[in-house]
């Protein structure tokens, strides 16, 4: 991490990576500020941390924000944040995984739109029969929708349940894996 002495001994950070480091802390004190209020509950907090990112939330003057987020850094110098980091890290992942599911079903739903016969196929072998005339039921609606320029209503329930279907397929496929 700092630079070694000739004889061996571990120099002092510099100023410049003292203030990185500073710095460093105040983004992640800011980042539990602005997490969302059951998933802040979640955190492997202190009580002095999780009350001054509580009093954060509640200012709305932007220096005293300011103020506090020096504050909210200087909690943290004095405890091990790897803990908080690994948990803000995993909640970066589920979001992650969560849009990619989300982007996947749009495709879905655009292609089965576009009515292109390859998704038709590859759908069709994914479900049953039943779910596949349901599906396309909804599509032949959201078309109607889509030419008669109404709100997209048949269209948004044709996601919801190609966002159900694809979740179950998820699900049976990680119990095969099992």
């Amino acid at each position: 991490m700092g630079d070694t002495h000739d004889d061996g001994e571990e120099l002092a950070p510099s100023r410049s990576e003292k203030k990185r480091q500073s710095r460093g802390l105040q983004d992640l004190g800011w980042e539990l500020v602005e997490l969302p209020e059951a998933e802040l509950a979640a955190m492997p907090l202190p009580d002095e941390v999780r009350d001054a990112v509580e009093v954060a939330r509640r200012i709305t003057s932007n220096g005293a924000r300011a103020r506090q987020r020096l504050y909210i850094g200087k909690l943290l110098r004095h405890i091990d944040t790897e803990p908080i980091r690994l948990a803000l890290d995993r909640r970066g992942e589920i979001d992650r995984q969560r849009l990619l599911r989300e982007k996947s079903v749009e495709r879905w739903r655009d292609r089965l739109l576009a009515d292109e016969a390859s998704a038709w196929t590859e759908f069709g072998a994914m479900v049953d029969r039943t779910a596949l005339q349901q599906l396309r039921a909804m599509v032949r609606q959201a078309r109607a929708e889509q030419s008669a320029s109404r709100p997209p209503a048949a269209a948004r329930q044709l996601y919801r349940r190609l966002r159900e279907i694809l979740a179950s397929q998820d699900g049976r496929d990680s119990d095969q894996a099992t």
